[in-house]
């Protein structure tokens, strides 16, 4: 009976982790191809879009690279 109840609870809590965030992908004029983990965000005083990158680093680019964000 537990070990049925803490299969019940991991399995929860794996769909519930992956609920929660997100890949995009964004599409920059120069053709390449970014992935992100969670949805990026636009700087309105800087122009800057900022995104978390596949590899969970903090990275910035110019709004005006970007062509397109797309959910994945």
């Amino acid at each position: 009976m537990k070990h049925a109840m803490l299969v019940a609870f991991a399995l929860f809590a794996a769909i519930s982790l992956t609920a929660c965030s997100s890949e995009y992908i964004i599409s920059t004029t120069s053709g390449q191809m970014i992935p992100t983990d969670g949805k990026p965000k636009l700087n309105n005083e800087t122009g800057m879009v900022e995104y978390k990158d596949a590899e969970g680093r903090k990275a910035t680019i110019m709004q005006s690279d970007v062509k397109s964000v797309i959910e994945r």
